[in-house]
């Protein structure tokens, strides 16, 4: 599997997971010379054989071969919870199945302080090229996890002690009526349909972000974004600059 963009290549060649590097002639020396301190090799090629390849422009000219990604278990996302020593804190995604948005929320995700990002696989945006370009790096970096039912996944996160709070337009409470300090599972629908009823249901709080009536409604990502600083906030954002 080819990615691209420099920020996924470079956190693909800081894990080890880049077998082939190939770098567009002209590309600014700043990134040469950050490629030469990883210790990479690369081969600089024409633009538009980038563009062939991957069948896109906006590669920023650098490409990578890499395996496939690796689906984490949800148990992954509890290690790294115990490993920090916060109360867990994931993300659950309801039908998000555009590769940009599902991008963008696992940087959120990782920016902010999650310890994993779950989802349904048959419902949810593959880790393709482009949603690796759209979350810069950090599906590399964070328990990325794939599940067969999403009901049945915060049936279990809760048997473990996790609260769910779900994001909803007609969700009565807003971010500060809620306690973020408990263990918890954030979950975000679709921005057409929001939540399947199913998953709704399995939510112990639903709560909606503020925002003017003529603007409608919040891109999913970046209320994900808002709900997940909220709780970075309630939990004193230990480790974070």
């Amino acid at each position: 599997m080819w990615i691209y963009g420099r920020n996924p290549v470079l956190e693909a060649l800081k894990t080890g997971q880049a077998r082939r590097v190939l770098v567009a002639r002209g590309v600014e020396g700043w990134f040469l010379r950050e490629l030469e301190r990883l210790g990479a090799e690369y081969t600089l090629v024409p633009r538009i054989e980038l563009d062939t390849l991957l069948r896109t422009t906006h590669h920023q000219g650098v490409a990578a071969e890499v395996e496939e990604p690796r689906y984490a278990p949800l148990e992954e996302a509890f290690r790294l919870a115990e490993a920090r020593g916060e109360p867990p804190l994931l993300v659950f995604l309801d039908g998000i199945t555009d590769p940009r948005n599902y991008g963008a929320m696992i940087r959120s995700a990782l920016a902010l302080g999650a310890h994993g990002v779950v989802s349904e696989a048959r419902r949810s945006a593959p880790l393709s090229p482009l949603a690796l370009k759209a979350s810069a790096g950090a599906a590399l970096k964070l328990p990325v996890v794939k599940v067969t039912n999403l009901p049945r996944a915060l049936e279990e996160v809760k048997a473990r002690g996790l609260w769910v709070y779900g994001l909803d337009l007609r969700g009565e409470k807003t971010p500060r009526e809620l306690d973020f300090k408990r263990p918890l599972a954030l979950v975000v629908g679709s921005e057409g349909e929001g939540m399947r009823r199913l998953v709704r249901e399995g939510c112990d709080e639903l709560f909606r972000i503020p925002i003017r009536p003529e603007a409608e409604s919040l891109n999913a990502s970046v209320a994900l974004a808002i709900a997940l600083y909220a709780a970075r906030e309630a939990r004193g954002a230990r480790g974070v600059g």
